[in-house]
């Protein structure tokens, strides 16, 4: 298993710079079915497909230009939980049956639809227990890669051990621990987890020519030169950054014909998510150089740093979310305190009668718990010792049958 990453600076790892353009809006997914829009391919024309992640079988979405649904494509097929979506060079349709958001799940899935319609599904399983997976990168070869969403730590990459071909359809094949990515610190801003949305890797895309793959977080997409098919090689290389701020809740991406990168959201906090387009970024991977090497099981070779998660933004954001958990607890348990302790003279009060209600609702005088509640503590002797005892004792004892019973 290699560690993967680029080198470090002062801030963290870096990325190569560029200066794309920002993104433009191309369409509004307000239809329904794409409220939970997770995946995203096209044909490198005009045709488009999306999937929501959810449901009860495989429905893939072609969008129109205006971003209504045009038509469905259907297979009698459950998923559990489809988080990205990929297209092989011969038009089929590639699922990633990888959501796992409570890491139980013991085998997950990429499933094929081809132009046919005939579906197929392939049985995966980690080898060191489950992980929740929104991003797959598919090469030449019918070999896709699993890139795990990770909030704290690198994202990992897996791969099958062999090709997904027809022949082992139905069997469930072990995946294999490639690579560990390890992505740059951005300021980009947008997704449902503050800064820690910018290292989480919700998707991935690879160009139709294959020379380019990008990782996508809530915040950005990271581009990747390939060279010679080798996707694991790629991710090794300094990524460019695109920025993609501002959506409410991103997980989809692909690249257009020309080059240009696609983007589009999940609905969140009734903000609908939107189509978005960088023309010409996968231009700008082209320049990326290759990176110091990192060996074998994290080990950095001479020279080289080894890549870290973290970064300056990311602790300062970790500390003042602990803070911030602190302060709330404090404030709760002081606030609860002093709630309690302003309802006992209230309830002392309630006691008293005199601003009392009975259940039928008329206003009640001092009785005897209002007499004592005004009066203070009864006063010590026989009457005191009778009110112990008189709940206790027969109804009617005198005080002096009392005195009599306690001396014997």
């Amino acid at each position: 298993m290699w560690l993967v990453g680029t080198a470090l600076g002062a801030g963290g790892t870096a990325a190569w710079a560029a200066t794309p353009d920002p993104p433009g809006g191309l369409c509004t997914t307000s239809d329904r079915r794409l409220s939970e829009l997770s995946g995203l391919v096209t044909d490198g024309g005009t045709r488009r497909w999306v999937i929501s992640d959810g449901g009860s079988r495989v429905r893939v979405y072609e969008l129109g230009a205006d971003c209504a649904v045009a038509a469905v494509r259907t297979a009698p097929l459950d998923p559990d939980d489809v988080e990205d979506l990929a297209r092989g060079a011969d038009g089929t349709l590639w699922l990633a049956d990888t959501g796992d958001n409570g890491r139980d799940r013991e085998t997950v899935a990429m499933l094929t639809l081809d132009p046919t319609g005939r579906v197929t599904r392939y049985g995966l399983r980690y080898p060191d227990g489950p992980h929740d997976v929104e991003a797959v990168l598919l090469g030449p070869d019918r070999t896709p890669l699993l890139v795990t969403k990770e909030l704290f730590g690198p994202a990992v990459v897996y791969r099958p051990e062999r090709a997904l071909e027809p022949a082992v359809a139905g069997q469930v094949l072990s995946l294999t621990r490639v690579a560990e990515v390890v992505l740059p610190v951005s300021d980009s801003t947008g997704g449902p987890i503050g800064g820690f949305g910018s290292r989480t890797v919700t998707g991935g895309a690879t160009s139709m020519d294959g020379a380019v793959i990008a990782l996508r977080t809530y915040t950005d997409a990271w581009l990747y030169p390939v060279s010679g098919g080798d996707l694991v090689g790629a991710l090794g290389r300094t990524p460019v950054r695109v920025p993609l701020p501002g959506e409410p809740q991103g997980e989809a991406i692909a690249f257009d014909g020309d080059g240009g990168l696609l983007s589009a959201s999940e609905r969140r906090a009734g903000e609908f998510g939107r189509l978005r387009l960088v023309p010409g970024a996968a231009a700008l991977a082209s320049a990326a150089p290759a990176i110091p090497a990192v060996g074998a099981a994290g080990e950095p070779v001479s020279g080289a740093l080894p890549p870290r998660w973290w970064s300056d933004r990311g602790v300062a954001e970790l500390a003042a979310l602990g803070a911030l958990t602190l302060t709330t607890l404090l404030g709760a348990l002081v606030g609860g305190r002093r709630v309690l302790a302003a309802r006992r003279p209230a309830r002392a009060g309630a006691r008293g009668g005199s601003a009392g209600r009975t259940r039928s609702g008329r206003r009640r005088g001092p009785g005897r718990r209002g007499l004592r509640a005004s009066a203070g503590p009864p006063p010590p002797g026989p009457a005191r010792w009778r009110r112990r005892r008189g709940s206790a004792g027969a109804p009617g004892c005198s005080a002096a049958a009392t005195r009599g019973r306690r001396g014997a």
